[in-house]
């Protein structure tokens, strides 16, 4: 009777130890698994972005630009108003660190200009997409929604690339030299005229969808995108039927997009605001505004 209870005891305890060293055993597996695991997510997943907050729109550009950019600011009498107009109108926004955005306007016997600074952080919601690529998406879809025209036959190869309206598109200068390359030696003449005409036909139809006019030429001064702002950048100049010029200035500099849209109205009847000088201010403008991202 003392062996047959003695057996039983021992194989209930035999198999308490098994079943300790058999759940230990998993335990320590389980960890080995989660940790390499956690490594694995840790190494595939997406560098966040260079910015993790933004500036304030309205503090963000300087007295001596907006005297630049809009002449009739210096010109308002009252100082309390002056003020009032160089400090701006700040956009709505709920978030400081995703968006701002500020406004400003001043009259003068020339026109009237408008100017908007806007600032966006662009954060990716995806592990495996970097905050620079889906502010590259963004900024792609901007470009895209600008519908800036294709480059000019006329234009040399040294701007092709900056006046092209996609990047990474072909530039339209070999179609046009295809076309216009002459069938046989006798037709010289006539393949002069046609590029001649190529270049008029192109000069003209920029002109009536109201393009840039100024000193610059149209190929200079056409909407296109810009090297040497940010990490990518393009311009946009259009002329209303009132004779209102817009020029839109968009870059990137790592996940933040930054937007200037400069607006002038002249007083004068039938005249238009110079492309180039717009074009101009609203570019330093872009530069100085890239500089200070740091």
């Amino acid at each position: 009777m003392q062996r047959k209870a003695y057996v039983p005891g021992a194989a209930v305890l035999l198999a308490a130890l098994l079943a300790a060293c058999t759940g230990g055993s998993g335990s320590g597996g389980t960890a080995t698994d989660a940790k390499a695991g956690g490594a694995t997510r840790s190494a595939s997943a997406a560098q966040p972005g260079k910015y993790r907050t933004l500036a304030e729109a309205c503090s963000a550009v300087s007295r001596g630009s907006l005297d630049s950019l809009l002449p009739g600011i210096k010109r308002i009498t009252d100082q309390a108003q002056r003020d009032q107009a160089y400090q701006g109108e700040a956009e709505l926004t709920y978030d400081n660190d995703r968006r701002t955005g500020c406004r400003w306007k001043a009259e003068s016997a020339d026109g009237t200009d408008h100017l908007s600074v806007g600032f966006e952080r662009v954060v990716s919601y995806d592990s495996t997409v970097s905050d620079d690529n889906r502010a590259h998406e963004v900024y792609a879809t901007k470009q895209m929604a600008a519908g800036l025209p294709e480059p000019s036959a006329s234009s040399s190869p040294g701007s092709s690339s900056s006046a092209s309206g996609t990047p990474g598109s072909p530039s339209a200068t070999p179609s046009a030299s295809r076309s216009a390359s002459p069938a046989a030696p006798s037709s010289a003449s006539g393949s002069a005229s046609a590029s001649a005409s190529a270049s008029a036909s192109a000069s003209t139809s920029a002109s009536a969808s109201g393009s840039p006019s100024g000193t610059g030429t149209a190929s200079d001064l056409q909407p296109r995108t810009l090297d040497n702002l940010g990490d990518d950048a393009f311009l946009n100049d259009q002329l209303s039927t009132a004779r209102q010029r817009t020029v839109t200035v968009v870059f990137r500099t790592s996940n933040v997009i930054v937007t200037i849209e400069y607006t002038e109205q002249p007083t004068t009847t039938g005249s238009a605001p110079s492309s180039k000088d717009m074009q101009d201010r609203a570019r330093k403008l872009a530069e100085q505004l890239d500089g200070s991202l740091g």
